[in-house]
């Protein structure tokens, strides 16, 4: 009886050790999936992010030259009009200039 003890004991011991390991192995497997998984989320989170990147420095970019072309277009009728200006100035600057001369 005894030795029938110590082999249902081994016996016993040998289960919860096959069971440990395949338990230890389980975990492995999903430690190893998670880990899989969530290196897949972090390169498509990774993925979004440079791609909302691109989306928003390209309507920066846009915008920039918009704000360019409409500061080109306004520096462009001011120089018209200061031109304009010194065109109508011209006359009354040469009467000046010949009035001067005359009266020397």
């Amino acid at each position: 009886m005894a030795v029938e003890a110590i082999e249902k004991v081994t016996q016993v011991e040998q289960e919860e050790k096959r069971r440990r390991e395949a338990a230890a192995a389980e975990n492995k497997q999903r430690l190893q999936t998670a880990q899989r998984e969530a290196q897949k989320k972090l390169e498509q989170v990774r993925a979004q992010a440079e791609a909302e990147n691109r989306k928003v420095l390209a309507q920066a970019e846009a915008e920039a030259a918009q704000e360019a072309q409409q500061l080109m277009a306004q520096a462009s009728q001011a120089c018209e009009e200061m031109k304009e200006n010194a065109r109508r100035r011209l006359d009354q600057a040469a009467q000046l200039i010949v009035e001067k001369v005359v009266n020397r």
